[in-house]
């Protein structure tokens, strides 16, 4: 992830974004995530605050961020906390910027020693009409916050006022990330193709007898090689009945020669996600069951993204996605026409859950489930949201078959789910996955041709 320069003027804008909606003269605080403790003297591989990062671009742990909106003739602030510089725990841990050269690098109005904030947020706080913060976030913050209100109300007898009300601060940011830039699109389309490469890589080196895990290896061989930094979430390589399971991620099954592979991966490139799933035959054949059902699930998701196009409900793509799937359930026998009733009567009923029990996608960017409502709580009804130009969403349908009773045995075990990145444009969507091959035909010859 690089500092300075355009990256650092796109966090900038954002955060003079976000204070042009704080009250004039408040004061907003964010803190990063924390180092966690894996076992002994070793950290889980840190990752920074998804929120932290879209303001500041500063990955570095033990980080705080307050800004400090307009009033009057006082122009906005952003001060940063941060590690000091320590060339002896760099030795040990690596570089670390210092509050001088971040700062300089990211575009700070200001930045000190963390081991100075509490002192210093007494004063930043002093007179302050409203605190803006992330509200239960985590409760190291909260104590905080609790200390500094108290320290700000201590000197009330010398004429300094604390802040009367607070803001929850992530929701006026949850609507900021809803819309993509186009430096995130950029970097949502990069990681797009990133996690599309490594689903190709996969199927071709996909053999019956392979162990899921191996499969896994490829998937993550390819990110790092790409400059990805991290797996996006923990990969799903589901072979066979695994592929039923919505959220497997043992991996550690032999894959059998008749079975499909269902592969649930992407890449975080430079702090945004990837998600990609895509299901095909360990032997690079569908059989007759598995086409039919493939080719259904393909149908749905074409008509869930004939559904995305500015001012169409989010609901919408899952209501087509669920109409293709329902109609296909009926005619493959998966459902009964005589017990479920008309197409909208089992699709009010709920019938398709049997088969179909999750939505037909989410939000996607710097959280693989990322931040936004879905619907627009500014109404009584709270309807679903209008789709705008610059939402980027997953559009992923899918048929799981269980054995149970009345349904066709030919279909057993069988889980099939097809899943692309969107970015809502002003005439429709761009497809951000696009290099992972999902025809029935293009699938059989590229595993074909690696036979």
């Amino acid at each position: 992830m690089m500092a300075g320069g355009a990256c650092a003027a796109v966090h900038a804008s954002r955060r003079a974004r976000l204070t042009a909606q704080m009250q004039p003269g408040a004061v907003a605080v964010l803190s990063t995530a924390p180092e966690v403790i894996r076992n002994g003297d070793s950290d889980y591989p840190y990752r920074h605050d998804s929120y932290f990062y879209y303001l500041t671009g500063f990955t570095e742990p033990e980080s705080v961020l307050v800004l400090v909106a307009a009033l009057g003739e006082r122009p906005a602030r952003a001060v940063l906390f941060c590690r000091e510089k320590n060339i002896e725990r760099e030795i040990w841990d690596g570089f670390r910027y210092g509050p001088e050269a971040a700062r300089s690098a990211f575009g700070f109005d200001e930045a000190y020693p963390i081991g100075e904030l509490d002192a210093r947020m007494a004063d930043l706080l002093a007179d302050a009409p409203a605190l803006y913060y992330a509200l239960g976030h985590g409760a190291s913050l909260d104590a905080q916050v609790s200390g500094w209100l108290k320290a700000v109300r201590a000197r009330a007898r010398t004429g300094v006022s604390a802040p009367s009300t607070t803001h929850h601060l992530l929701a006026l940011l949850d609507e900021m990330r809803l819309l993509k830039d186009e430096h995130e699109a950029a970097l949502m389309a990069r990681a797009g193709l990133i996690s599309g490469q490594a689903h190709l890589r996969a199927m071709r080196a996909t053999r019956p007898g392979m162990f899921e895990y191996e499969i896994e290896a490829e998937l993550l061989h390819e990110f790092r090689r790409n400059g990805a930094q991290f797996p996006a979430y923990t990969p799903i390589v589901a072979s066979g009945p695994n592929a039923c399971v919505l959220h497997y991620n043992a991996n550690n099954r032999r894959v059998l020669d008749d079975e499909l592979v269902l592969i649930d991966a992407g890449c975080e490139f430079d702090g945004y996600a990837g998600d990609i799933t895509r299901t095909y035959p360990a032997n690079g054949t569908f059989s007759a069951p598995q086409r039919t059902l493939y080719e259904l699930v393909l149908r749905a998701q074409e008509a869930a993204l004939a559904a995305i196009k500015p001012g169409n409900p989010y609901s919408a793509i899952h209501d087509a996605a669920v109409r293709v799937l329902t109609e296909g359930m009926f005619d493959l026998g998966l459902l009964d026409r005589q017990k479920a009733g008309s197409l909208d009567d089992a699709i009010a009923a709920r019938a398709y859950t049997q088969f179909y029990m999750h939505g037909t996608g989410h939000w996607l960017g710097m959280d693989v489930h990322d931040v936004g409502a879905y619907r627009d709580v500014s109404l009584a009804e709270k309807p679903s949201r209008s789709l705008l130009a610059g939402m980027a969403l997953t559009v992923e349908p899918g048929i799981y078959v269980r054995p149970a009773e009345g349904v066709p045995e030919r279909f057993w075990h069988i889980g099939i789910r097809i899943e692309d990145d969107v970015l809502v444009t002003h005439d429709g969507c761009r497809i951000l996955t696009a290099s992972a091959p999902k025809g029935v035909a293009e699938i059989e010859t590229l595993m074909q041709e690696t036979r």
